[in-house]
């Protein structure tokens, strides 16, 4: 089953349930919550509240969107780019995320070795948007919020 940006969440739907009690109460007709969400899955064209919440997809909240400006930090050196990409990891609590910086990045510490400059890096994110992965001085591999 796919489903599109604005299929409603199990929660928005939860939410409309909510409100509608609180709508009902003042008008001096109480309504119980099982009944409240029956109404709300009907008014969305699901037969019961079982059949819309095996429906809804499961929502994730998301450090950055594809198509974004972010700015941050990767291997201590900072950026301005666009996501363009990202992916939700089987854990639910990380993503892979491709960012384009606008400027390449110096990702070398070393002056042995001269400058390495990246413009296209991916890297593994939690819900905050830094990464688990560390650098040798325990700085974050990235950190990245929106722009």
């Amino acid at each position: 089953m796919t489903f599109s940006l604005d299929t409603p969440s199990a929660a928005t739907l939860k939410a409309e349930a909510k409100a509608l009690r609180a709508e009902r109460a003042l008008a001096g007709n109480p309504l119980g919550q099982g009944a409240a969400l029956e109404e709300i899955a009907h008014r969305h064209g699901y037969r019961d509240w079982n059949t819309a919440s095996a429906a809804m997809p499961e929502r994730a909240v998301s450090p950055v969107q594809v198509g974004q400006r972010v700015k941050g930090t990767y291997l201590s050196q900072p950026f301005i780019g666009m996501v363009i990409g990202v992916q939700l990891l089987a854990d639910m609590n990380h993503y892979e995320v491709t960012v384009k910086f606008d400027r390449p990045v110096n990702v070398s510490k070393s002056e042995l070795m001269g400058p390495i400059y990246r413009q296209r890096v991916r890297a593994t994110v939690d819900l905050r948007g830094i990464s688990a992965a560390r650098t040798s001085d325990g700085e974050p591999h990235m950190r990245i919020q929106r722009a």
